[in-house]
């Protein structure tokens, strides 16, 4: 295990095979049968292209918001600890700017704390006029439409099975596991919740954006100054 990982901590993007080589080219006399069992136990296999299936369907196009807070868009991801205990990312997406507003990390998130995530950012940003989300249960649950119809906050389910039709956040969601969840080896929940707030505000603010002209999403379409930023502001 330390000969594996001393070689994947300085080629983070090698692949099992190129691994092994290493190892016999460095004297070591394990089997690939051996050297796979704690390649895997390590959870160090990365995943693999696959063709995609072409839909037979007319894709519809995804038209972005003029306006921020127009329609936000939400989704769950999986993952799992170094320990293999598994946790859940949620993140929310404005889709006029791509900028992510929020990941909440958790071995659970149910349909309460959905709401306790979205009570935090409409403090800090505002009611959005629209939710874009899966039919997932967390989203179609009595306690989460209850309180979309009390804020008047439109929801607009995706067809099952149909993730194409949230491909802003589909979008976000593979470059959030390349950097983050694929990246790293977590230990714990805090940790990977440390490392995303960290990656977070650098995807904001610093990390160009091939569709909005290669720039970050804060220099497409800045959000205005909170009200508390704004009382806290030094005037000449």
């Amino acid at each position: 295990m330390a000969a594996v990982l001393a070689i994947v901590e300085q080629h983070g993007r090698w692949g099992f095979w190129k691994c092994f080589d290493r190892l016999r080219l460095d004297g070591h006399p394990w089997n690939h049968k051996r050297v796979r069992r704690v390649y895997r136990a390590l959870r160090l296999h990365l995943p693999r292209r696959t063709k995609r299936r072409v839909p037979d369907r007319l894709r519809q196009p995804l038209v972005a918001p003029a306006a921020l807070n127009g329609v936000w868009a939400l989704d769950f991801m999986h993952d799992a600890l170094y320990g293999g205990r598994a946790f859940r990312t949620l993140n929310v997406l404005d889709e006029a700017n791509r900028e992510a507003l929020a990941i909440e990390i958790g071995t659970s998130i149910p349909a309460a704390r959905v709401v306790r995530v979205l009570e935090q950012l409409l403090v800090v940003y505002g009611r959005p006029q629209a939710l874009r989300l899966d039919n997932g249960p967390e989203f179609t649950a009595d306690a989460f439409t209850a309180w979309c119809a009390e804020h008047q906050i439109e929801l607009r389910y995706i067809q099952p099975g149909k993730p194409d039709q949230n491909a802003f956040i589909e979008r976000f969601n593979r470059t959030y596991r390349g950097e983050v969840l694929d990246a790293y080896v977590f230990a714990s929940v805090t940790e990977v919740q440390t490392v995303t707030d960290e990656w977070l505000h650098g995807y904001n603010e610093r990390r160009p954006h091939d569709s909005l002209g290669r720039i970050p999403p804060m220099r497409f379409l800045p959000r205005p100054p909170t009200p508390s930023e704004s009382n806290n502001a030094w005037c000449p």
